[in-house]
């Protein structure tokens, strides 16, 4: 599937890199596929003592095992893998895919995942740095030959990349800070931010940062992607939106109202199966059909 994702509202759904007794990923995905979700995520977090799979050798067997569904990272954190391979392993994984890769990048979460690795811990400067320097060296390799590229963290010498791919894989950027904000609107095609850390009351700030920062840059700001990860639950308990699946319908249009185009939906709780089912049948065609 060629393509960028377009303005028309588009539904993700978290699949966790849990390597439990039970769990299966790739089962979870090709279901959400055939009930029509438009793009499947998985974070990065390599380190833990919960059993998990590797964010990206885990997208790959998705990827394999589906036809239709969207596949993103949310998100690869920068510092743990060189840029010039992220960029190699995003066009093979493209243009294997049929096209349906959306690159998701950060500058990192987690000092302590860094420190157990034995990677360097980088300052909130350098995941910024970084986070910039990635972008600029995978949009290099994607596009010129013998890129050179001199960064303060990264850099390329003549790199040749092939071959080079067959359109412009989506960049989104999970970012949060002034500074971090500035640069999505500057570099990239999406910004995934996350309800619980930037909830609707103070996202508007964020946001008009980023479409600010594309506007100074020449860049048309409806043509970055607004993507809003959420966590949800119909009936009691805990996450962002909870309650009857109205009440959750009524929270996600209201992010729509908000100037999102994406919602990637975590839902919350042991009954995954039929949480993800009720939201694809009594959830989304209501957002849909309001938005």
């Amino acid at each position: 599937m060629k393509g960028n994702l377009m303005n028309a509202l588009q539904f993700g759904l978290d699949v966790p890199a849990s390597a439990a007794p039970g769990s299966d990923p790739v089962r979870e995905a090709a279901e959400a596929e055939r009930l029509g979700f438009d793009f499947v995520s998985t974070s990065d977090h390599p380190c833990g003592t919960s059993p998990s799979f590797e964010t990206w050798t885990m997208l790959a067997w998705i990827a394999a095992a589906t036809t239709r569904i969207r596949l993103a990272t949310r998100v690869l954190g920068v510092p743990y893998r060189p840029p010039a391979m992220v960029a190699k392993m995003a066009e093979t994984f493209d243009r294997l895919s049929g096209g349906r890769l959306i690159l998701g990048m950060g500058g990192g979460y987690s000092d302590e995942e860094f420190r157990a690795f034995g990677l360097p811990v980088p300052t909130p400067r350098d995941k910024i740095d970084g986070l910039e320097e990635a972008v600029a060296i995978t949009r290099g390799l994607w596009s010129r030959p013998a890129f050179t590229f001199a960064g303060r963290l990264y850099h390329t010498e003549a790199a040749d990349l092939e071959p080079k791919p067959d359109r412009r894989i989506p960049i989104w950027l999970g970012t949060f800070g002034p500074r971090a904000l500035a640069l999505t609107g500057r570099v990239a095609d999406g910004w995934i931010p996350s309800y619980g850390l930037v909830p609707p009351d103070v996202i508007a700030g964020p946001r008009d940062r980023v479409l600010a920062a594309a506007e100074e840059a020449g860049r048309d700001p409806g043509a970055v992607a607004l993507a809003y990860n959420i966590e949800v639950r119909i009936g009691a308990g805990t996450g962002d939106l909870t309650g009857t699946p109205e009440q959750v319908a009524e929270g996600l249009t209201a992010c729509v109202k908000l100037g999102f185009t994406a919602l990637n939906l975590k839902p919350t709780g042991p009954d995954r199966t039929e949480q993800v089912h009720r939201l694809a049948e009594e959830v989304l065609p209501a957002v849909r059909a309001s938005a």
